[in-house]
């Protein structure tokens, strides 16, 4: 198993998760974060006073897959997330030991 935590800008998020569910994703979990990367925040203006915002709103995604759907839904995030545009966001994948799902307490890949 794998989980992946897919940082996205917020206008791209319905159109993430609607790509993600399309492909059977069955749950994913959703938190507001704020952060930079290379762009170092977003210079503004307004009313004539200029201000940088060091920290650009983000969502992030986190999402807990079985090995063989692991490329599948990092192509979906990647294509559905994609502006070209600097701050799209990035994809961190990382290895899950073990799921148990607290109700019934299956384990492994069942339990997702």
């Amino acid at each position: 198993m794998k989980k992946i935590e897919a940082i996205v800008r917020p206008e791209k998020l319905q159109e993430v998760k609607t790509a993600l569910v399309s492909i059977g994703a069955t749950g994913m979990t959703l938190e507001d974060v704020r952060g930079f990367g290379r762009q170092k925040g977003q210079t503004s203006t307004y009313r004539g006073i200029s201000y940088t915002v060091e920290f650009l709103t983000k969502k992030r995604l986190v999402l807990v897959v079985p090995d063989d759907q692991l490329e599948t839904t990092l192509e979906t995030i990647s294509t559905a997330a994609a502006t070209g545009s600097i701050g799209d966001g990035k994809i961190f994948v990382s290895a899950v030991d073990d799921a148990i799902r607290i109700r019934t307490g299956e384990m492994g890949d069942v339990a997702l």
